[in-house]
């Protein structure tokens, strides 16, 4: 089976304001994941602030998590830079280190052309033997995978998977059926936008890429046991607790939300990078009620 199946926890990376890793807090929060039976650890992803964080800090975290999680939980590494040749030594770093997959987004400046995403992708999947996901995140990138390249994407020798957001028009169950239905289809296809899961693992998508489940793993792994077995009510009663913590993540951006639940919950003693800043006490405190609702409610 595909690495990115199932549950793929996304946590944030332990570091001090300055973007240096906290090792102990990396092996902390992956090894709880890891113990908590998600299938996969997305390190290094957008939550995990790779665009933040150096080459040598990226390593530091990678080999951390691969020493605490001790090859019980696969492990997909972000590697997501603006130049190709930069993104190529990224592969290679996560693939030394002992990383199972890569997640690469097309960070830009210059916006990027169809072609050029193309090269770019070819170039980096060409870098390791490692299965690489795209990372398709429209809102952070500025940047619009075309169902065309999907498709040329998908030719390509090591690319197995796509993470794909919150369709922009029509629904997730119609544009997962559409896709399933191209070329693009013999990719894995998982959905990320926490707030969109029931409807995409109700819809049969391959994977949940999830935030809560950096944090909240034991319920985000029961949202999706009641979504492969079929129980639309239990999806529906999880989804429904968990609506206030999704207003948050849309309020705020899941990232901040996600380092002030990793912090009440004890999991890490982290600050975001610079120039993000936490959240204030006041809304710091919404976040603390959303997750006390949704842990009694789901006890």
């Amino acid at each position: 089976m595909s690495i990115f199946y199932g549950l793929s926890a996304f946590p944030i990376t332990p570091s001090n304001s300055h973007g240096v890793v906290d090792t102990e807090g990396v092996m902390h929060l992956t090894g709880y994941l890891s113990a908590n039976g998600v299938d996969s650890i997305g390190l290094l992803g957008s939550t995990g602030t790779y665009a933040y964080l150096s080459r040598t800090e990226r390593c530091r975290a990678i080999r951390a998590a691969v020493k605490a999680i001790g090859g019980k939980t696969p492990l997909i590494v972000g590697g997501g830079t603006l130049r190709t040749d930069d993104a190529q030594n990224l592969a290679r770093d996560a693939a030394a280190e002992g990383a199972d997959g890569l997640l690469m987004a097309p960070v830009s400046y210059t916006p990027l052309t169809q072609e050029e995403a193309y090269q770019h992708y070819a170039a980096v999947a060409a870098a390791t033997p490692l299965p690489l996901c795209i990372y398709n995140n429209p809102s952070t990138t500025h940047f619009s995978f075309g169902r065309t390249l999907l498709e040329r994407l998908a030719d390509i020798p090591n690319i197995a998977a796509i993470k794909m957001p919150a369709p922009a028009a029509g629904t997730v169950t119609q544009e997962l059926a559409e896709l399933r239905n191209s070329p693009a289809g013999k990719l894995s296809i998982g959905y990320s936008g926490d707030w969109i899961a029931a409807e995409a693992l109700l819809a049969g998508c391959d994977g949940w890429f999830s935030v809560l489940g950096g944090f909240l793993p034991q319920l985000a792994k029961a949202l999706v046991r009641a979504a492969r077995a079929g129980d639309v009510a239990s999806v529906n009663h999880y989804q429904k607790t968990l609506l206030p913590l999704w207003q948050l993540f849309k309020e705020f951006g899941s990232l901040r939300v996600a380092y002030a639940a990793t912090r009440f919950l004890g999991l890490a003693n982290a600050q975001p990078p610079l120039p993000i800043l936490p959240l204030s006490p006041q809304n710091q405190q919404k976040v603390i009620e959303a997750l006390q609702a949704c842990m009694d409610d789901c006890s």
